[in-house]
Protein backbone atom coordinates (compact mmCIF):
# COMPACT_ATOMS: atom_id res chain seq x y z
CA UNK A 1 0.00 0.00 0.00
CA UNK A 2 1.44 3.35 -1.07
CA UNK A 3 0.77 6.46 1.06
CA UNK A 4 1.84 9.86 -0.12
CA UNK A 5 4.68 11.61 1.03
CA UNK A 6 5.02 14.18 4.08
CA UNK A 7 2.75 13.33 7.42
CA UNK A 8 0.78 9.90 5.84
CA UNK A 9 4.52 8.06 5.08
CA UNK A 10 5.88 9.09 8.29
CA UNK A 11 2.69 7.34 9.70
CA UNK A 12 3.51 3.65 11.04
CA UNK A 13 0.59 1.63 9.49
CA UNK A 14 0.64 -0.25 13.13
CA UNK A 15 -0.35 2.61 15.41
CA UNK A 16 -4.33 3.38 15.79
CA UNK A 17 -5.32 6.15 14.52
CA UNK A 18 -7.60 8.77 17.01
CA UNK A 19 -9.86 12.19 16.42
CA UNK A 20 -10.91 13.74 19.70
CA UNK A 21 -12.74 17.43 19.60
CA UNK A 22 -11.41 20.14 22.10
CA UNK A 23 -12.28 23.41 23.62
CA UNK A 24 -10.23 25.26 25.91
CA UNK A 25 -11.62 27.20 28.91
CA UNK A 26 -9.49 30.21 29.95
CA UNK A 27 -7.47 33.28 28.58
CA UNK A 28 -6.89 31.74 25.42
CA UNK A 29 -8.06 34.24 22.87
CA UNK A 30 -5.81 37.54 21.73
CA UNK A 31 -2.70 35.29 23.08
CA UNK A 32 -1.68 33.88 19.80
CA UNK A 33 -3.14 30.49 21.17
CA UNK A 34 -4.01 29.31 17.88
CA UNK A 35 -0.73 29.99 16.27
CA UNK A 36 0.64 28.39 19.13
CA UNK A 37 -1.51 25.42 18.49
CA UNK A 38 -0.84 25.53 14.85
CA UNK A 39 2.89 25.21 15.52
CA UNK A 40 2.50 22.30 17.89
CA UNK A 41 0.91 20.30 16.13
CA UNK A 42 3.00 20.61 13.03
CA UNK A 43 5.79 19.64 15.18
CA UNK A 44 4.20 16.67 17.15
CA UNK A 45 2.61 15.72 13.28
CA UNK A 46 -0.84 15.74 13.95
CA UNK A 47 -3.75 17.23 11.85
CA UNK A 48 -7.17 19.30 12.45
CA UNK A 49 -7.99 22.63 13.15
CA UNK A 50 -8.50 25.23 15.83
CA UNK A 51 -10.25 28.18 16.07
CA UNK A 52 -11.71 31.00 18.19
CA UNK A 53 -15.26 30.65 19.37
CA UNK A 54 -18.04 33.48 20.05
CA UNK A 55 -17.61 32.27 24.03
CA UNK A 56 -14.17 33.32 24.53
CA UNK A 57 -12.63 29.81 24.12
CA UNK A 58 -10.88 28.00 21.16
CA UNK A 59 -12.16 24.84 19.82
CA UNK A 60 -10.99 21.93 17.50
CA UNK A 61 -10.09 18.77 16.22
CA UNK A 62 -7.01 16.81 16.40
CA UNK A 63 -6.26 13.55 14.61
CA UNK A 64 -3.29 11.35 14.55
CA UNK A 65 -1.56 8.33 15.74
CA UNK A 66 -2.87 7.84 19.38
CA UNK A 67 0.64 8.53 21.30
CA UNK A 68 0.95 11.98 19.27
CA UNK A 69 -2.85 12.99 19.86
CA UNK A 70 -2.33 12.43 23.71
CA UNK A 71 0.60 14.66 23.52
CA UNK A 72 -1.67 17.16 21.81
CA UNK A 73 -4.24 16.60 24.37
CA UNK A 74 -1.56 17.20 26.98
CA UNK A 75 -0.32 20.35 25.14
CA UNK A 76 -3.51 21.99 25.28
CA UNK A 77 -4.44 20.90 28.64
CA UNK A 78 -1.21 22.17 30.02
CA UNK A 79 0.89 24.30 28.06
CA UNK A 80 -0.66 26.58 25.59
CA UNK A 81 0.97 29.72 24.06
CA UNK A 82 3.33 31.37 26.51
CA UNK A 83 0.74 33.93 27.39
CA UNK A 84 -2.42 31.83 27.66
CA UNK A 85 -4.15 31.13 31.11
CA UNK A 86 -5.72 27.64 30.67
CA UNK A 87 -8.32 26.75 33.33
CA UNK A 88 -9.74 24.02 31.60
CA UNK A 89 -10.24 21.63 28.46
CA UNK A 90 -13.05 19.37 27.90
CA UNK A 91 -12.22 16.64 25.54
CA UNK A 92 -15.15 14.63 23.73
CA UNK A 93 -16.10 12.81 20.50
CA UNK A 94 -12.90 10.64 21.40
CA UNK A 95 -12.94 7.77 19.11
CA UNK A 96 -10.50 5.38 16.82
CA UNK A 97 -10.72 5.98 12.69
CA UNK A 98 -9.71 4.38 10.05
CA UNK A 99 -8.17 7.25 7.94
CA UNK A 100 -6.98 10.94 8.73
CA UNK A 101 -9.73 13.60 7.31
CA UNK A 102 -7.41 16.27 6.83
CA UNK A 103 -4.13 16.98 5.49
CA UNK A 104 -2.80 19.23 8.17
CA UNK A 105 -3.48 21.23 10.61
CA UNK A 106 -5.07 24.22 10.28
CA UNK A 107 -6.66 27.63 11.78
CA UNK A 108 -10.34 27.99 11.12
CA UNK A 109 -11.84 31.60 10.87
Amino acid sequence: RLLGRGLAAAMSPSQPLKSVDYEVFGRVQGVCFRMYTEGEAKKIGVVGWVKNTSKGTVTGQVQGPEDKVNSMKSWLSKIGSPSSRIDRTEFSNEKAISKLEYSNFSIRY
